[in-house]
């Protein structure tokens, strides 16, 4: 292999065609954060020749973040089904499809089938799937790889939005419609190169046992496969199909991130949605003002990879869960803070302290749910998470939106939505904390460090004969327990029972 091959015998390549697989989730996440905030560059020209109000042209935006975040479970199954790179190419041509249709619609509801509906189911389509394709490809490099592929969303942002103003200013809100429409095709190339990891990177089943699952639908194979890579397959050695693992809603560590996911949701986007009017109630000129979410962009461009390379670094691997909380407080910590910035370098402060810790929450979201559920239960831990999610959008911003129209106070807001975040942190710490003490005391965990040694020599046993799955005690490497309690010593000793065999004539 290689420099961007495996380091072990058994696992993802974290490099080769992984880059490819990174670029197009950078494209496709900054499409499915950046788009619905792009279009409403558009908005006056929908009020003026529809005869419309703000709010009303507003739901074209609003539609189309809750089809990205509640079509998750739906997403979920036609990959456990299909597999990424249909549904991706599918999810692409029905982000362009809206949004060509778009720009010959005659009335909102028009719109809001189109643009809203059918362009943010495509978007879901691409979005959640190039996120479980990426936690195939890496591994070792992952906080790193989703650290590059989330700041996508702001380099998407600073450039659909003066893209969108141009398109309005020479071709009109329907042409502007249709090339966006042209531009979600890029959508569809993203997922082309979307294919599944290679399957010769270390002793994989003979071809005897290959052909028992020659037969399964695309998306049992990437499913098979991503046990294989995490050593997380079932004893029978057969993958057995679930579309969407609601069971993983049973486990602690999921719920307490759900719950985390759900406050978060609830007050992370309001400030950045009401500073720029809230900046101009203060006496701030509409062109500084504006340049204010320039700030925040730019330093969340910066942010987002950077601290996926600090978390990726092996002391702070095994935390990242805390290190998720710690950006979470920073943030709900900077809200309130700031409630009573009115001079605009005290807005700029702002700015860069927000855009700091809502990169580092962007860029950690993902990795902490990857990290505590596994490879094999992300697909659907990921659809249940942006269900939940959804509601919470639906109910956090417009409900800051209400609040100051009836009360005309921007300062309450900042300090309920910094009280959400910073609770939603807390929580996380608490929640973490007590499902690891759970866990280390609980009796399948004495049980588990008791045949600690027997477990491994079967591995050994295994690995040299024909390279069988892992015995059912095994621990799984994605649980959060085993991303805390994974010793030197344990890491100094796995590779020698995996090294040993390569790929015999017989492997596939």
């Amino acid at each position: 292999m290689g420099a961007g091959g495996p380091r072990r015998g058994v696992g993802p390549p974290d490099g080769g065609w992984g880059w490819v697989v990174l670029a197009a989730c950078f494209v496709v996440t900054g499409f499915a954060y950046g788009f619905p905030k792009a279009v409403s560059v558009f908005f006056r020209s929908l009020m003026r020749d529809f005869g419309a109000g703000y709010s009303d042209t507003a739901w074209v935006s609003s539609i189309m973040l809750a089809m990205l975040y509640g079509t998750g479970p739906v997403s979920s199954v036609l990959v456990t089904r299909f597999g990424c790179r249909p549904v991706m190419l599918v999810g692409g041509l029905l982000a362009a499809a809206g949004m060509i249709l778009a720009s010959f619609a005659r009335h909102l509801l028009e719109l809001y089938l189109t643009a809203g509906v059918l362009t943010g189911l495509g978007l879901a389509l691409n979005f959640q799937p190039s996120l479980i394709m990426l936690g195939l490809y890496f591994e070792r490099r992952r906080p790193l790889a989703n650290g590059l592929a989330a700041a996508g969303s702001p380099v998407f942002l600073s450039a659909l939005s003066p893209l969108g103003q141009v398109l309005l200013e020479r071709f009109g809100w329907r042409g502007g419609f249709l090339l966006f429409g042209g531009l979600l095709l890029h959508c569809c190339a993203c997922g082309a190169v979307m294919r599944p990891p290679p399957t010769g990177l270390g002793p994989w089943p003979r071809a005897d046992r290959a052909k028992d699952t020659a037969g399964d639908a695309p998306g049992d194979v990437e499913a098979a496969g991503a046990r294989r890579f995490l050593r997380e397959a079932p004893p029978s050695g057969r993958a057995r199909r679930r579309l969407l693992d609601v069971a993983v809603c049973t486990d602690r560590a999921f719920v307490v991130y759900v719950v985390t996911k759900f406050l978060m949701a609830l007050g992370l986007f309001v400030p950045a949605i009401l500073l720029v009017n809230y900046a101009k109630d203060a006496g701030v000129p509409d062109t500084d003002a504006a340049f204010l979410l320039s700030i925040v962009g730019f330093v969340d461009i910066v942010a987002r990879p950077a601290c996926g390379a600090l978390a990726g670094l092996p002391r702070l691997r095994l935390h990242v869960p805390y290190l998720f909380s710690l950006a979470l407080l920073a943030n709900g910590l900077t809200d309130l803070g700031s409630a009573r910035a009115h001079s605009y370098g005290a807005l700029v402060a702002f700015c860069v302290a927000f855009g700091l810790s809502y990169g580092m929450v962007g860029a950690l979201q993902f990795e902490v749910l990857m990290a505590m559920v596994g490879a094999p239960r992300f697909p659907s831990a990921l659809g249940l998470v942006l269900l939940v999610e959804a509601v919470a959008v639906l109910i956090g911003p417009p409900s800051a939106g209400r609040l100051v129209d009836a009360l005309k106070n921007y300062e309450i807001i900042f300090y309920l939505a910094g009280s959400e975040v910073a609770l939603a942190g807390v929580f996380m710490a608490v929640g973490t904390y007590c499902c690891l003490h759970h866990q280390s005391h609980s009796p399948e965990a004495v049980a588990g460090t008791a045949t600690e040694g027997a477990a491994s020599d079967i591995e050994d046993t295994e690995a040299e004969g024909d390279s069988e799955p892992l015995p059912a005690g095994t621990e799984e490497p994605g649980s959060l327990q085993a991303l805390e309690m994974l010793s030197p010593r344990a890491r100094s000793v796995e590779p020698e029972g995996e090294a040993e065999p390569g790929p015999g004539p017989e492997s596939v």
